[in-house]
């Protein structure tokens, strides 16, 4: 084969990346490119239900993948899309997004297009998605597509965040020479500047010999630009006590000795929050500061000994070093650390949160009970994923097993993510185990803007377990603000009858409301096995939430009403 298409091209270059699975929907101007999928062995097309479900899709996919890829046409699907893709951007996670624009041809001329503002402006929904991807291009030389494709990916997954692709309709089947095929695309991080790594290395290990309680704290950025190994690593050269985010729980093994719990400001528990409070240095490992991640900002370090690292630049307390990145500065810091931590006498760290007292097995289900049993549940390698919402709350308290992986979309904040961010974490988990577990709880509210998906998830023979939430509305918004306004209710549904309705056949249903109920389910040998999509309506009371929510929501309703 001397030549390829530049269709077949972009799909050959997904798959050397391990990207395998593509979301997004057919339409008129990118079904020819569609095609070029089946022409790669062991490419598959999702086929979602619609462009923001898909987008939600990606996103789950390139949380445990590395990075994803939508393809979506002009016009009216990008633009259904781009919430989904804002949420991406914002909370640093790698989808190419890749929308089939009409021929060149017809852009010259300004046809009055179907999909377009009927102006002649072609350019404007790019202009668009440029203010929420890393880079963009839309192919117009056949000389430079394949540069500007390999340029995209490799932007896609070292930044993780979007890229927006176009390519024109009548390009598709534009020849390109294979062997292009033969030069992998470089996705290695360019080194930091030797002399400014040093600078780094020196100031922390002067900083870490002068504290006394140091500690660890690990955020988002630490799963998305994978350095839980650098991190690892850190905490077992150093044995400081180390802790999450919301956001970043499940970067740090939490059945290592020296985790300590999730920090949330003043909606920690008091143990954790005087324990990284009281701290005299932080080692902020990939830092996202938002407020739901932060207790609405109530951070209250004692100290201004706070050392931050992201993936393209290091601060030390008030000096910032651009370029300096972190997986290089944590790799070294952990290979040099060791004399300058000789003779440190490990704080011990908080103890877990404790278990559930017993309790009646007829006692109706609670958040707090609910999260706190949770955990007996989980096992090694769960992709847990929870929705905005009472379960992105609940699940602080919740401890994960080793190598488990938490999705939650604590930032952007979309309800509905979750719905279609189970189904791309599916996908993902298949290619990697096909026995890994997917685990989502979603409220009842939530369900209804993203529920479609479930058909894609039957489609496929997926088998997550879909935990939905019953308490009858928007209980985080009632908590925040309208607790008997009728915007905040829903119309009921017939949860149990969903997986017949879309078209399920090998399934479970279970509708659970006691605490003995969960307890006989959850403990099933048969039901902890990962063999058919389940469905667990659990019913709690309306205005029920975890403690922590409780407290965010007064505060986020006080800090509205000054505003």
């Amino acid at each position: 084969m001397s030549e390829i298409t530049l269709g077949r091209y972009l799909f050959e270059r997904l798959s050397q990346v391990d990207v395998k699975t593509i979301f997004g929907l057919p339409g008129d101007f990118n079904l020819a490119l569609l095609d070029k999928i089946y022409e790669v062995p062991g490419m598959r097309w999702a086929g979602n239900a619609n462009e923001l479900n898909a987008a939600y899709a990606a996103d789950g996919y390139a949380r445990i993948k590395g990075m994803s890829c939508i393809i979506t046409t002009f016009g009216v699907g990008e633009l259904s899309a781009l919430n989904g893709i804002a949420g991406s951007y914002a909370e640093h996670v790698g989808v190419l997004h890749v929308v089939g624009v009409p021929s060149i041809s017809s852009q010259a001329k300004q046809l009055l297009l179907h999909h377009s503002l009927g102006n002649g402006d072609f350019t404007v929904f790019h202009r668009m998605s440029a203010n929420i991807s890393e880079t963009t291009a839309v192919l117009t030389d056949i000389a430079t597509a394949a540069a500007e494709i390999d340029r995209c990916i490799k932007t896609t997954y070292i930044t993780q965040r979007p890229v927006y692709l176009g390519i024109p309709a009548n390009m598709f089947d534009f020849k390109l020479p294979a062997k292009l095929l033969e030069t992998p695309i470089d996705l290695s991080l360019k080194p930091n500047d030797p002399e400014a790594e040093d600078e780094v290395i020196d100031a922390i290990l002067s900083l870490v010999k002068a504290a006394k309680n140091p500690v660890i704290l690990s955020d988002a950025c630490a799963s998305r630009h994978n350095v839980r190994k650098e991190t690892r690593q850190l905490i077992d050269a150093t044995q400081f006590p180390a802790f999450t985010t919301p956001m970043g729980k499940g970067s740090i093994d939490e059945q290592h000795p020296r985790y300590g719990g999730v920090y949330v400001g003043t909606l920690s528990r008091p143990e954790v929050k005087k324990a990284v409070e009281s701290s005299d240095l932080i080692l902020s490992v990939g830092a996202l500061l938002s407020d739901f991640n932060t207790g609405s900002f109530s951070y209250s370090y004692k100290t201004k000994n706070v050392v931050e690292f992201h993936s393209d630049y290091t601060k030390i307390k008030n000096a910032t070093f651009p370029g300096v990145q972190m997986k290089f500065v944590l790799q070294k810091l952990s290979k040099v650390i060791d004399q300058t931590v000789k003779g440190y006498k490990p704080i011990p760290v908080p103890a877990k949160v404790p278990s559930n007292k017993p309790c009646s097995p007829s006692t109706p289900l609670s958040q707090e009970w609910m999260w706190n049993q949770a955990s007996k549940f989980f096992q090694e390698g769960d992709i847990i994923i929870t929705e905005t919402g009472t379960a992105a709350f609940g699940i602080n308290q919740s401890e994960f097993p080793t190598h488990a992986v938490g999705i939650s979309q604590v930032l952007w904040g979309s309800i509905g993510f979750t719905g279609g961010a189970v189904l791309g974490a599916a996908f993902a988990a298949e290619e990697l185990d096909i026995n890994r577990r997917v685990i989502l709880f979603i409220g009842d509210g939530s369900l209804q803007l993203t529920v479609q998906e479930i058909s894609t998830m039957i489609r496929w023979n997926l088998r997550p377990y879909l935990f939905v939430l019953n308490n009858n509305g928007y209980t985080i918004e009632k908590l925040i603000h309208g607790e008997n306004a009728q915007y905040n209710e829903i119309q009921n549904w017939k949860h149990l009858k969903l997986l017949e309705t879309f078209g399920a056949k090998d399934y479970e249903n279970h509708r659970i409301a006691t605490t003995g109920e969960w307890d006989a389910l959850l403990s099933n040998k048969d039901f902890n096995k990962n063999s058919r999509i389940r469905l667990i309506e659990i019913m709690l009371p309306v205005m029920d939430a975890p403690s922590n929510l409780v407290q965010q929501a007064k505060i986020t309703a006080a800090t509205n009403a000054q505003q």
